[in-house]
């Protein structure tokens, strides 16, 4: 449960203040970390001393002590030299290690909760009567976010972001799968949406360093009572792809400026077709040439603006206009007229979401 590292940590601090040499062996004869070289030779005592009744025991000129989880036998100590003070520092250590057995383990039994409350694993009932147990507040405004990025084997990502909300216990940081890291974020009465925005602003600078990332942060709305802590996770798992679809130059997406987007996202492929072919029969909008498209998204960009949009392009008034009514020629759609406009808005995005749908597939 505890990570190597943990347990390396431990016995080297424990050393430096001591200058007594520690080592800690598994239940299958593996040593997990040592302060000396040449630990293996250690080995064979230290299962000698796991099959004997004794919690204690110099061997070989060392102390050898049992860490236990729950009566349950889960590593064996030892410590370099037989003196009195060694079996002291020795105690110590087993006393140490024996905390951070139970800190992890509460750690992991709210961790297991949140990965289940998420996912709406647990009964209405069963969320109120665990989140008592576990300590956990469940009436305070709460928020999800999800950061996606290529997580590498070591899971240093995970503990990055752990080291900023994890240490605070009405936080919770954990993973339901390879590619994301979720972060349970406690709000106080005071917190906004502007709020969480800037909170998103400090976690992509965690990794802004590696430029080879591609990080995406995505949030739900603020929820009250933590049965309600799903819904969010769902928002923020929408804006995730969502975003990706509709908003691909922005790393940070909250599930509240999704939009028509949020939208089209739930129509079903199918009626997706339908609507492309109503509106421009056999042709689709990525028929149109670049300097069309450019045109069109300059256009949106500008609220239908023409002298705006060609100044912004370089062009004549007229020249736009003359493009615009080709378009209309073409399509049957005026993009001066409003209702004209938002069809071919969105049929636009209705197409790149189904490019997306279909990337998916392969």
């Amino acid at each position: 449960m505890i990570s190597n590292q943990i347990l390396q940590s431990t016995i080297d601090g424990l050393k430096g203040i001591t200058r007594i040499d520690l080592c800690i062996i598994d239940t299958e004869g593996k040593v997990l970390a040592a302060t000396f070289p040449d630990a293996e030779r250690f080995v064979e005592p230290a299962e000698t001393f796991a099959a004997s009744p004794a919690d204690s025991q110099v061997i070989s000129g060392c102390q050898f002590f049992k860490v236990f989880d729950e009566h349950q036998l889960e590593y064996v100590l030892l410590a370099v030299g037989d003196s009195e003070d060694v079996y002291m520092v020795g105690q110590i250590a087993s006393f140490q290690i024996q905390n951070l057995l139970v800190a992890y383990k509460e750690r992991f039994d709210k961790d297991n909760f949140i990965k289940n409350l998420l996912l709406d694993n647990l009964l209405l009932v069963d969320i109120y009567n665990r989140a008592k147990k576990l300590h956990i507040d469940t009436e305070v405004r709460r928020v999800v976010y999800i950061i996606e990025l290529n997580r590498d084997k070591e899971g240093n990502e995970l503990e990055k972001i752990r080291g900023i909300y994890g240490g605070k216990s009405k936080d919770f940081v954990t993973a339901v799968d390879e590619k994301s890291i979720i972060v349970v974020k406690e709000l106080s009465d005071s917190e906004n949406y502007e709020d969480l925005n800037k909170t998103a602003e400090v976690i992509l600078n965690l990794f802004r360093g590696d430029a080879e990332r591609d990080i995406h942060i995505a949030y739900g709305t603020i929820v009250g009572e933590i049965k309600d802590v799903s819904r969010s996770y769902k928002e923020a798992r929408m804006a995730l792809d969502v975003g990706k679809i509709f908003f691909e130059e922005k790393n940070i997406i909250a599930y509240s400026t999704l939009g028509i987007g949020r939208l089209i996202y739930q129509l079903p492929i199918p009626l997706c077709k339908m609507f492309i072919k109503e509106i421009f029969d056999s042709k689709s909008p990525d028929d149109f040439d670049e300097e069309t498209l450019v045109t069109i998204n300059k256009f949106f960009e500008n609220n239908l603006n023409v002298s705006e949009t060609s100044r912004q392009l370089y062009i004549h008034r007229n020249t736009l206009v003359y493009r615009l009514d080709k378009l209309q020629k073409s399509t049957d759609l005026d993009l001066r007229v409003f209702e004209d406009a938002i069809t071919f808005k969105i049929a636009l995005m209705v197409v790149k979401y189904m490019k997306y749908m279909e990337s998916l597939d392969y």
